[in-house]
């Protein structure tokens, strides 16, 4: 029996907790009934479980129950908050803000609405992958109605000031929406004292299940309009219409709960693995740290390596781990990391990096085991390098 690779792609996904699991199951057998079926106790039962979800997504930051609209994940939240705003808003302006450095599921969106006749001005990122604030007060305009800025980069784990960000929206009366994907249960969020008018969550970022996110959707100071773009039925609060998908949901709400009870003493855990594995790493000549040191993902680390091959380094490293050399969304992608080149990377250097996304099941000892096994790759790829 072959043994498995250390898994570090928790920035890909992460396995679901078994406490998540076990919170599921009922609902695929016994408590199977439609949540909008409200005149019997299957559908009341079903009902219950979305409505405790909601509200606790909601506690999570600091929303009300009814601003969660249930979507299929991320990708759709991010979706219905940009062409939605997009299309609720176009009398007023049609300029969007967004980042070099946001996931696909923004920028496309963003892409497509521009061949529509919308402006998009996408702000580039210092050599940190931190935005520069000046830089998005000189690109605001009087026709500008969505600012789209990611809470915690999906490959270098970097966390962009939204509190300020939110201020500068808040303040010009522009909305503002963040990509909350990879931070959901990792770091505070709190759509009030941020000022956020729109946040994209998904589960299974989290150790919840595949298929399910939301967006919040403010409700008031401002109330927040969004166009549907899937109609049939008139389900979450008209936004988003689908058959609720219960299982799914419960996973997401235990998801959460159990993040956020864990969340100050794993994200200290966290921090000393990473921490660990870059102390062992660093003294290598050549290697890079992508991002901010220390105002990112307690669980991220990415680096670069100069002088070796990027195929090589990933072919060298995968039998001992399971990693992904930028984002697994854009894995069957041969271009380089749109990321990873907004830093300011050569083309060689943005090939040869390594994403360790560090999770909740990770040990010390995988991390030395990792670690060994990364020097060796380097130093062996290195010296074949220099042979030839």
């Amino acid at each position: 029996m072959s043994i498995r690779p250390i898994y570090l792609d928790c920035h890909a996904t992460t396995p679901v907790d078994e406490r998540v699991l076990a919170a599921m199951l009922p609902y695929f057998t016994e408590k199977f009934g439609n949540p909008s079926s409200i005149s019997h106790v299957y559908g009341w039962e079903a009902e219950a479980a979305v409505k405790q979800t909601r509200e606790i997504l909601a506690a999570a930051i600091n929303a009300t129950p009814e601003e969660i609209v249930f979507t299929s994940g991320a990708t759709e939240a991010n979706n219905l908050a940009i062409k939605g705003v997009a299309e609720a808003y176009f009398q007023k302006g049609q300029h969007i803000i967004t980042v070099a450095t946001e996931h696909k599921a923004v920028l496309d969106p963003c892409a497509y609405l521009k061949t529509l006749g919308f402006e998009i001005t996408v702000l580039p990122v210092q050599k940190d992958g931190l935005i520069d604030l000046t830089e998005l007060e000189k690109a605001l305009r009087p026709e500008t109605i969505l600012v789209s800025v990611m809470a915690a980069n999906n490959e270098i784990g970097v966390l962009q000031p939204l509190t300020e960000i939110g201020e500068i929206c808040r303040d010009r009366n522009i909305i503002f929406h963040t990509d909350a994907a990879q931070a959901i249960g990792k770091i505070p969020l709190d759509v009030q004292a941020q000022k956020i008018d729109l946040m994209s969550l998904t589960a299974h970022k989290a150790y919840g299940p595949k298929g399910i996110g939301a967006l919040y959707v403010r409700r008031r100071n401002p109330r927040v309009q969004v166009a549907p773009q899937q109609h049939g039925g008139g389900h979450e609060r008209g936004m988003r219409s689908g058959t609720l998908y219960t299982p799914q949901i419960v996973g997401f709400g235990k998801a959460v709960e159990i993040a956020l009870a864990e969340q100050a003493t794993e994200n200290q855990r966290l921090t000393e693995l990473r921490q660990k594995l870059w102390q062992q790493l660093s003294p290598i000549e050549g290697v890079h740290l992508n991002g901010h040191p220390t105002q990112r993902l307690a669980g991220n680390l990415s680096i670069s390596v100069e002088g070796v091959d990027g195929a090589a380094l990933g072919l060298g490293l995968q039998p001992v781990m399971a990693i992904s050399s930028g984002s697994a969304c854009t894995s069957a992608n041969t271009a380089p990391s749109h990321v990873l080149t907004a830093l300011g990377h050569s083309q060689q250097l943005a090939y040869a990096s390594v994403r360790f996304g560090i999770g909740r099941f990770n040990t010390p000892e995988e991390i030395d085991t990792v670690a060994k096994h990364a020097i060796a790759t380097i130093q062996s790829l290195r010296k074949q390098t220099t042979l030839v």
